[in-house]
């Protein structure tokens, strides 16, 4: 049975887990930074991977006491090494690679997109590849067609925002504070979805790819109008943002040959109006429709310690080389063809 010790900092959440290769996570911590981001109303680097400095080896250290390991126990250190903020990513990166160097271990530089897309894999044993994925949080919306570990087909993208920064946007509009998505699920719950006349950017399109640009601004004027309640803002927005997120995957769907599951991963995953729309999605299609627990929906260093668990599964396995770089951009397809607009950051 392996052992593998993960690290995630490619944003606010500093993180490390120990996972064994039968699912089990031995342990885990999480240190959120919400509180040092929240004056700003969103992520800034700088203070990101500061914190992260501070954090992570006293983190590591009370994650390998908790489970009552050492680090001559882990098969391998899996590290997020991009994409994310750059800064952070390299904090967590450096890390493990002293680590393994220290310990002779094998280094696992995972891609922190892969950690989310494998994530469901962690908690459900029953889920074989290939899969239709949904991987929507504050950096990234996109669809994929999930054939294996290292295996990925991107069939849509974000062309400017991504589903959560829509979320966090919208919600530092309507001054609920950060972060942004939690808040404002929990407010659309007292709204009526009816209410306020929101665009669905892209919806129809031939083009397979999201757009919530248009929509968040949309939700900016509606609050400027003065003549919504940001209940029924909340809720329209919600509800705009789902219509969009089911007429692309449905695009998706239609073009691919046919997959017994829908997967969805990410922060938004955590969004239980978004999860029912999903689901009954794929009850139409006849697909296992399987979303993580939402401890693993944010970012957390579980499911980089699972990514490193299957990676060290595969084989013809190698270790990653200690000079390996930190990147700030990663595709989980780099053979796909770049979108139009900011989309070729994903």
């Amino acid at each position: 049975m392996g052992l593998v010790l993960g690290i995630e900092s490619s944003c606010d959440e500093t993180a490390a887990a120990l996972v064994t290769s039968d699912r089990t996570i031995l342990a885990q911590r999480i240190a959120s930074q919400d509180a040092e981001h929240a004056p700003y109303g969103g992520v800034v680097p700088e203070i990101a991977a500061r914190a992260h400095a501070e954090r992570l080896a006293p983190m590591i250290a009370a994650v390998l006491e908790d489970a009552g390991k050492t680090l001559d126990d882990c098969d391998a250190i899996a590290a997020t090494a991009g994409p994310g903020l750059i800064g952070g990513v390299m904090v967590g990166l450096v890390s493990a690679k002293a680590l393994a160097m220290a310990s002779d271990t094998p280094l696992i530089a995972v891609n922190h997109l892969e950690g989310h897309a494998l994530s469901p894999r962690l908690a459900d044993p029953t889920l074989d590849f290939p899969y239709l994925l949904l991987l929507a949080s504050g950096g990234h919306c996109q669809i994929l067609l999930v054939e294996g570990v290292g295996r990925h087909t991107r069939l849509a993208t974000t062309i400017d925002d991504a589903l959560g920064e829509a979320f966090d946007k919208s919600a530092k509009v309507l001054g609920l504070g950060y972060p942004g998505g939690p808040a404002v699920e929990r407010l659309a719950k007292e709204g009526d979805a009816t209410k306020v006349p929101l665009p669905r950017p892209l919806l129809g399109s031939k083009e397979p790819h999201f757009s919530f640009a248009g929509l968040k601004s949309a939700v900016l004027r509606a609050k400027e109008a003065g003549i919504y309640a940001d209940a029924d803002i909340a809720a329209s927005f919600q509800a705009a943002a789902l219509d969009c997120v089911l007429d692309r995957l449905k695009f998706s769907w239609d073009r691919i040959d046919r997959v017994p599951a829908l997967v969805v991963a990410g922060g938004v995953a955590a969004n239980q109006a978004i999860r029912a729309g999903l689901e009954r999605f794929a009850e139409e299609r006849a697909m296992r429709f399987v979303a993580p627990p939402p401890k693993l929906c944010t970012d957390n260093a579980a499911m980089i310690a699972w990514a490193g668990c299957e990676r060290l599964a595969l084989d013809g396995f190698r270790p990653d080389p200690l000079d390996i770089a930190a990147r700030p951009r990663w595709p989980l397809d780099p053979a796909a063809e770049p979108a139009r607009g900011a989309g070729v950051k994903a």
